[in-house]
């Protein structure tokens, strides 16, 4: 009995020191719901979602900062307070930002959607909303140790002005173009829509809220867990997808481990195949959502070919590789570029957007200019093709993803000679003037000169009817005005 409970209170002292462990670094927190859309029907889960999470987060070490129903400055100003905090808090600082509520890809490009949006056409987003983007490069720019975004917001496009021409879900974010230090979890795969769910909370939160409480796990296995819980709870609906640069390690709860991060083991297809034949279908589903890689779910669809899952790993399978074209083609961003994905998918959702950037692009020059010291061809986005853009102290376009290798040919510079120096003509040289003419009368010198101009200068009115009816000295506009002569000194 006495070792029971002397057992017992050195594993609750175990926990109590990785908790303090854990709560050594900075933990600063974002948490944003946005429900009660004005222009559409209001989202009854996010509230839930963002006060849920609030709590979790506080309970592991967090920080917390909360937020509601913001409209567009207010959303902005918002990220830009939280930047203002991570700084405040020191380079040694975890970022966390989770944001719940409608979410739009705009040719190619994600954004976030303010409570106050009202657009009536594809090009009011980029006005309306906040790109992505924008919010990642605020947090790269400030000094800190680990950034994380956790985005429920692929729900379905709720503009019917737009729903037919724009693309579904979300855009890929590949954090690997980004500042290193970071961890990005979307709620589903991207060019796939997320449930809101007919709980209290949605399908992804509900997972996260119940993984992130076990102590001792990674953040990558947190989230190995979370898609293997929403691909159940959605019966194979969702699955949801992230992507990491993280350098150091991150647990919720408990320490994190020392050292350098190990960089996990890439299987082929055919290794997978080995690994998965002969295991029941919904074991072997588990494992390839858990890895989420392209090569697990091409093993996993061609073994079970003929079961449902094995149909919904199929579809994966295709749209991701769809996503990842897409990807590449709004990094080209050239109309060649987009053509070559049309030819390729040409009934997609995201044909509509790539036939209308490409007409855009019709015309443009098709070069890519080489960059003067060798470090690649630009692209619009700013992105090279040997390389992503920006780096780890410099704000980061982190939706850019890896360069297609039928990216144009870098076309290197020629050296030119510069011109030679202008030479400025010989000033014009000074003509004397002529002096005036002299006429010598005795021993006087006589300058004979041209008499001044003689100006007009009206005087004031003065309204009056002169002698005899006539505008006339004695009653005239002005006075009739009068003419000064200059060289006398009077008018």
């Amino acid at each position: 009995m006495i070792s029971s409970i002397f057992r017992h209170a050195f594993l609750a002292a175990g926990i109590l020191l990785g908790s303090h462990a854990a709560l050594a670094e900075n933990r600063v927190a974002l948490v944003i719901g946005q429900s009660n859309y004005r222009a559409v029907v209001p989202l009854p889960n996010p509230a839930n979602d963002a006060k849920a999470v609030s709590q979790m987060l506080t309970e592991s070490g967090f920080e917390v900062l909360t937020a509601a129903d913001l409209s567009q400055n207010e959303l902005r100003a918002k990220v830009g307070e939280f930047a203002a905090k991570v700084s405040e808090k020191g380079p040694d600082t975890v970022a966390l930002v989770f944001y719940a509520g409608h979410g739009l890809q705009i040719d190619g490009e994600n954004f976030l959607v303010p409570v106050d949006i009202d657009p009536k056409r594809e090009t009011d987003i980029p006005l309306q909303a906040v790109r992505l983007n924008d919010i990642l490069n605020t947090l790269a720019s400030v000094p800190s140790k680990t950034r994380i975004l956790l985005l429920d917001s692929c729900r379905n496009n709720p503009f019917p002005d737009i729903n037919k021409t724009a693309a579904r879900g979300l855009a890929i974010v590949d954090a690997k173009t980004g500042a290193p230090g970071t961890f990005m979890s979307f709620s589903t795969s991207p060019g796939a829509e997320a449930e809101d769910g007919s709980g209290a909370n949605s399908p992804y939160t509900t997972a996260l809220l119940a993984v992130a409480k076990e102590p001792g796990l990674s953040i990558e296995d947190t989230f190995k867990r979370v898609r293997v819980a929403v691909n159940k709870a959605t019966e194979g609906r969702q699955t949801p997808w992230d992507s990491s640069s993280l350098t150091d390690d991150f647990r919720f709860v408990g320490p994190a481990a020392a050292g350098p991060k190990l960089a996990s083991v890439k299987k082929t297809v055919d290794e997978w195949k080995r690994d998965l034949k002969g295991k029941p279908v919904e074991a072997a589903n588990e494992l390839i959502i858990a890895d989420g890689t392209d090569e697990a779910y091409d093993a996993f669809a061609t073994l079970y070919a003929q079961t449902p899952l094995g149909l919904q790993a199929r579809d994966w399978l295709v749209r991701h590789r769809r996503m990842k074209a897409w990807n590449e083609a709004v990094i080209i961003n050239t109309a060649a570029g987009y053509r070559a994905f049309i030819a390729r998918f040409p009934d997609s959702d995201l044909t509509p957007t790539a036939r209308k950037l490409e007409e855009r692009l019709r015309n443009r020059p098709n070069f890519v200019a080489a960059v003067a010291t060798g470090g690649g061809a630009a692209n619009a986005s700013g992105a090279t093709a040997s390389g992503p853009a920006g780096g780890p102290n410099q704000p980061t376009n982190a939706s850019l993803g890896p360069t297609c290798p039928c990216t144009t040919p870098i076309v290197p510079l020629k050296k030119v000679d510069k011109p030679k120096k202008r030479t400025e003509p010989n000033p014009p040289k000074r003509v004397e003037r002529t002096p005036p003419r002299r006429y010598v009368e005795d021993d006087d010198v006589v300058v004979i000169r041209r008499p001044p101009p003689r100006y007009y200068v009206p005087r004031g009115p003065s309204i009056g009817i002169g002698i005899g009816g006539s505008y006339g000295r004695g009653g005239s506009y002005g006075d009739g005005g009068r003419y000064q002569d200059r060289s006398r000194g009077r008018y």
